[in-house]
């Protein structure tokens, strides 16, 4: 949908790619989500599962970091997961002051478990693009989303 904003081109041609980015990017994750739904998880409590399965036990902010959520939205997401059984907090030996977030067994099993499938639904997703397609993608998205960062 391109915008009816009577602006520029400039505007436009933002407005429209803006528009775009975020439909295409709302629309693939309602394909993925059913996936995540059936093991009872939120796109951000998977994220945040995934993230601890591969790097290890993080604090809450670097969660919020590496999901782009809010640390309110954190507290809350771990909580649930604590509830579930996934994870636990548990206080760093080495400083006192920080509060880690680990898997529970049945944390790691669980996402040992989902991430092969969740892969293969997002490799289904983008077979809609050539290699090349998804690697100028994947460029185009760093591109723009480290501008922020300046």
């Amino acid at each position: 949908m391109a915008s009816h904003y009577d602006g520029t081109e400039q505007e436009r041609r933002a407005l429209t790619a803006y528009i775009t980015l975020v439909r295409c990017a709302e629309s693939v994750t309602r394909r993925l989500s059913p996936f995540l739904s059936e093991h009872r998880l939120t796109e951000t409590q998977f994220g945040v599962l995934e993230a601890i399965y591969h790097l290890g036990p993080l604090n809450q902010s670097q969660l919020g970091v590496k999901t782009l959520k809010s640390s309110g939205n954190m507290t809350l997401v771990v909580d649930n997961l604590e509830k579930c059984g996934l994870a636990r907090r548990e206080r760093s030996t080495e400083d006192r002051r920080v509060v880690l977030v680990h898997l529970t067994d049945r944390g790691r099993a669980l996402v040992a478990d989902m991430l092969p499938q969740h892969v293969a639904n997002i490799v289904t997703e983008f077979d809609a693009l050539t290699e090349e397609e998804q690697e100028e993608m994947r460029r185009l998205c760093k591109k723009l989303g480290l501008r922020g960062g300046r």
